[in-house]
């Protein structure tokens, strides 16, 4: 159950379907399945792209307006609450509650560069100055 919506969580490829939605704002399957086949390998079938989308709507997730013969998907919940959640649930289940820990992870990640990391410091240094970003 995703905290905060009451609604089942999504699987991982139904994450990928709702990031394109996310995304372009609404979605027919043949949109979704043309995005995520551009990203993908192999290619999502038609019937695969459908089977998400319908499991997301019985989820709660988006809703459906008919187009003719097509149907167009809507997100109902918003990306940045998906993201929150998402991140409060990794935060408890893999790093114990500990948000200094996850930050550490965070920012050990040898990737990151350095212009990535002024950024991060400066988003720190505003929140200790007690200003939101």
């Amino acid at each position: 159950m995703e905290r905060g919506t009451g609604k089942p969580t999504p699987s991982e490829r139904e994450m990928e379907a709702m990031a394109v939605l996310w995304e372009r704002g609404s979605g027919t399957v043949v949109e979704v399945q043309r995005e995520l086949n551009a990203v993908y390998e192999p290619e999502v079938a038609y019937t695969t792209v459908l089977t998400m989308l319908r499991s997301l709507r019985a989820k709660g997730w988006v809703r459906v307006v008919e187009e003719g013969r097509a149907h167009r998907f809507f997100p109902t919940v918003a990306q940045s609450h998906a993201r929150w959640t998402s991140l409060h649930r990794i935060t408890e289940v893999l790093f114990g509650g500990s948000r200094e820990l996850l930050l550490t992870e965070l920012v050990s990640d040898r990737r990151l560069n350095t212009m990535e990391l002024r950024r991060l410091r400066r988003l720190l240094d505003e929140r200790l100055k007690g200003r939101r970003p």
